[in-house]
């Protein structure tokens, strides 16, 4: 390709809504063109860049067996009805009606497609195992599109899905997938932590992401050093250090006018967080439940709304609380027995805590679990954070800020159920096939190889995934001899089989186009100028280090096909 005839303008200012790197040099090297709120175009350096990525995972999803089919954008909602998906998702899913006013959904996702499609296929347990994938366009209507590609509401998804008749096979897939993901990272050159995560409503056995540790991220893991143990911040559990050594004193009731918050609380009695008690009430499915937690802790909700069973969790009203006779800004549990209550794990490891007094203007000191308040159940409900120790080995504990960029789930039988897929065993029983699903954001993936590898002139392209290996640059393309050579070793590096960038522009200085090949970020410069030529050399320049050297004109294409 030649750049006089490349569709792209490289800006010089993407202007103040880039949000990361990855946001700002894709839009400044002209790959993406944003047409509306989390909606762009792949530009045509950007398409090529994402095949390339396609080709990757592409060779990885094969390898495991897996079979790539393609399944619709629309489907009938009454599908997603069948599942409880059409309310799960809620605002985020795209809805339409056709002319007959049946409901259809723009698909976020495909499990209820594929299971339907297996249906066709499965009937007996020879039919099974089986792993189908696609590289499709997904559609959520995501409330704040952030970031560039990282959050947006059209984009490009590879998900698998596999079904298994029994959880030793579902196990041997999920492994195998976990393998190909490793290998599609490591080609597009992204260091990734593979975390443990939530399995979320439908539940199932097991759920990593993988996730590409940058300070831009929106997600957060918990690791250790020590052990590797790794877990998204929903998942992740941990120890609090024993803090239960002190004698038990005796309760003191204080007069707290206008102190209703744990700051204020500390601020009042000159005390720290973790010397509080923190009480606060949720709605489960209707029901009110206090939770108890100790005041430096934060409660999290994903582990509650488990412990508690919940389809559905938030936090309690105002008149909600007060028509059980809690006084917001004082509550605890100190002699409450008609409501459910829930206390942390922390609540054991320290003694003498602050706590409300149940009534306005009024705190007690020194109250201890068991001796002063019973709860209905203490359980691991809060959010884990740098103060905790590693669960697996007593090792400290980071928080790591990312980006999600792949997500492997054990489904289970859910699907399955729902829209009545079942197999015939071998002594003749229905049984329901136990899925897997397998995902990566496909635009992301592109973001995270720009936010993984750049600099401050530009992108820095790995060789998997650059939208071309050569970029041939004419430094006179005004010097017919020097257009010439350069347009020779254009047409002969194709003939090679080296796809190849030629910036053969007329109108441009020497910086300018350097500047743009360093903005481009595809690996390997092959420099011919003037000087050069009467020097009976080619100049070439590696984007990565920047390092520069001649080789001799004649040897200049077996030299280029040699270094890719």
């Amino acid at each position: 390709m030649k750049l006089t005839q490349l569709a792209y303008k490289t800006l010089r200012d993407t202007g103040s809504d880039a949000e990361t790197s990855s946001h700002a040099l894709l839009l400044q090297a002209g790959f993406i063109h944003q047409l509306g709120a989390g909606i762009y175009s792949y530009l045509p350096l950007a398409l090529k860049a994402i095949k390339n990525i396609e080709s990757i995972i592409r060779y990885e999803m094969d390898k495991t067996g897996a079979q790539e089919i393609l399944m619709p954008h629309i489907q009938p909602q009454e599908l997603w009805d069948l599942t409880g998906r059409t309310t799960a998702f809620g605002d985020n899913l795209f809805t339409l009606k056709d002319r007959r006013q049946r409901g259809l959904v723009l698909a976020p996702t495909h499990e209820e497609s594929v299971t339907t499609i297996s249906k066709s296929i499965i009937q007996s347990y020879k039919d099974l195992p089986f792993t189908l994938y696609q590289i499709q366009t997904k559609f959520r209507d995501e409330a704040r599109p952030r970031a560039g590609l990282i959050r947006v509401r059209e984009f490009s998804m590879k998900d698998a899905y596999s079904f298994s008749a029994n959880e030793d096979s579902l196990d041997e897939i999920y492994e195998s997938m976990a393998i190909a993901y490793k290998n599609i990272y490591q080609k597009c050159e992204i260091p990734v932590l593979m975390a443990e995560a939530d399995s979320g409503a439908i539940g199932g056995k097991d759920s990593h992401e993988f996730i590409y540790p940058t300070e831009s991220g929106e997600d957060t893991v918990i690791t250790c050093s020590n052990c590797q143990y790794t877990a998204n911040v929903e998942k992740a559990i941990g120890i609090l250090p024993a803090e239960n050594h002190d004698t038990e004193a005796p309760q003191a009731e204080i007069s707290t006018p206008g102190v209703t918050t744990i700051e204020e609380v500390c601020n009042f009695l000159n005390i720290n967080a973790n010397q509080t008690l923190k009480s606060l009430c949720y709605s489960a499915d209707g029901q009110l439940v206090m939770v108890c937690i100790r005041g430096d802790l934060n409660i999290n909700e994903v582990k509650l709304k488990h412990i508690l069973n919940a389809t559905e969790l938030r936090a309690a009203s105002t008149a909600e609380i007060e028509q059980e006779g809690l006084v917001l800004g004082s509550m605890s549990p100190l002699g409450i027995s008609n409501i459910n209550i829930i206390g942390d794990t922390s609540i054991v490891t320290k003694k003498n805590l602050t706590a409300g007094g149940n009534k306005p203007g009024t705190h007690i000191v020194n109250i201890n679990y068991q001796r002063d308040f019973h709860v209905n159940q203490i359980a691991d409900i809060s959010t884990v954070t740098e103060m905790h120790l590693c669960n697996e080995c007593n090792g400290k504990l980071e928080a790591v800020r990312g980006i999600e960029i792949g997500h492997i789930f054990k489904l289970g039988s859910f699907f399955s159920e729902s829209l009545g897929l079942h197999f015939t065993d071998q002594d003749g029983k229905q049984q329901f096939p136990l899925m897997g699903c397998y995902g990566i954001g496909v635009g992301r993936l592109l973001a995270a190889v720009v936010e993984s590898n750049h600099d401050d002139k530009g992108i820095i392209f790995p060789k998997n995934v650059s939208p071309y290996q050569v970029h041939l640059i004419a430094l006179n393309a005004n010097d017919e001899t020097c257009y010439e050579k350069a347009h020779a070793i254009y047409d002969s590096l194709w003939d090679h089989g080296v796809t190849c960038l030629f910036d053969d522009r007329t109108d441009q200085s020497a910086g300018v186009k350097f500047r743009d090949s360093e903005l481009f970020g595809i690996p390997l410069q092959v420099i011919v100028s003037p000087r050069n030529l009467n020097n009976d050399i080619c100049e070439i320049k590696l984007r990565k280090t920047l390092e520069t050297y001649s080789v001799p004109l004649g040897e200049t294409i077996d030299h280029i096909v040699n270094s890719i």
